[in-house]
C-alpha cells in the first residue's frame, strides 16, 4: 500500500539587505544639512564661488560629495540654498533695522550703521562674502544683490534720505542718491578690510563697535545731525 508523502517544505529564501543608494544616510543619521552649509560657505569666502567645486566643499566637511549630491542636488542649488539661508538673513537684519528707524536722519543713519554691525558680529564672514562675489566684477551674488536684496533697502533709504533734506534735517549740497554707497562704504569696507587694517595699525585692541563709533562720529559733522 502506497503511502502519500507530505509536500516538502521550502526553505526560506534569504533575503539580501536593500543597499542604501550612494551618498543617502541612514534613518538614524544626524541632518547634516546645517553643516554642509557652513562648510559650503567657508569655501566660498575663501576661494570664492566659482572657483569652488562640489569635492572641495566635501572635502571641508569631511563627507563624500555623494552627501552634497543627496542633500543639494548639484552646485548650483547649493549656492541658492547658501544665499537662502545664509545671506539673505544677513540682509534682512539691515532692512529691518532701518524700517523701525522712523523718519528722523540721526536714526535713520544709526540704524543702518547698526544694523550692519550687528550682521558682522553675528556672521563675520559677510564682509568678504560681500567685497568677494558682489563687489568684485564678474561676483556670482552681484545679480542677487541687484535683484533682491538692494532695491528694497535703497527704495527705502533714498525716501528717506530726501524726506530729510526736503525737511532741512539733511545738508543740502548731499546728494541722497551716494549716501548709501558713502554707508557701505564706512561700515563694510573696514569689516572687510579689519584684519589689513589691525595689522598695520597695530589695532587688535579696536572692535566693530569701534567702527560703528567712528562711522556716526564721522557722518555727524557731514550730515548735519547736530546743527
Amino acid at each position: 500500500m502506497n503511502t502519500i508523502k507530505p509536500p516538502r517544505k521550502k526553505k526560506p529564501v534569504a533575503t539580501k539587505p536593500r543597499k542604501r543608494a550612494p551618498g543617502r544616510p541612514g534613518a538614524d543619521a544626524p541632518d547634516q544639512r546645517a553643516s554642509l552649509l557652513d562648510a559650503a560657505l567657508a569655501c566660498f569666502v575663501r576661494q570664492g564661488i566659482a572657483a569652488t567645486s562640489l569635492r572641495d566643499i566635501a572635502k571641508e566637511a569631511v563627507v563624500t560629495p555623494a552627501l552634497l549630491h543627496y542633500y543639494f542636488g548639484d552646485k548650483a542649488q547649493l549656492v541658492e540654498a547658501v544665499v537662502a539661508e545664509r545671506a539673505m538673513p544677513a540682509f534682512d537684519i539691515v532692512r529691518e533695522r532701518v524700517a523701525q528707524s522712523g523718519d528722523d536722519i540721526a536714526d535713520i543713519v544709526a540704524g543702518f550703521v547698526g544694523g550692519v554691525m550687528d550682521v558682522v558680529t553675528r556672521y563675520p564672514w559677510w564682509p568678504q562674502l560681500w567685497v568677494r562675489e558682489v563687489l568684485c566684477e564678474g561676483g556670482a551674488l552681484r545679480d542677487l544683490l541687484l535683484a533682491k536684496a538692494a532695491p528694497e533697502v535703497t527704495r527705502l533709504l533714498l525716501a528717506r534720505f530726501e524726506r530729510a533734506q526736503a525737511d532741512g534735517q539733511l545738508n543740502p549740497d548731499l546728494d541722497p542718491r551716494l549716501l548709501l554707497p558713502t554707508l557701505v562704504g564706512l561700515t563694510l569696507l573696514p569689516a572687510a578690510g579689519a584684519p589689513i587694517w589691525r595689522e598695520v595699525f597695530k589695532a587688535d585692541d579696536m572692535g566693530m563697535d569701534d567702527v560703528r563709533r567712528h562711522a556716526l562720529v564721522l557722518l555727524d559733522r557731514g550730515l548735519e545731525l547736530n546743527r
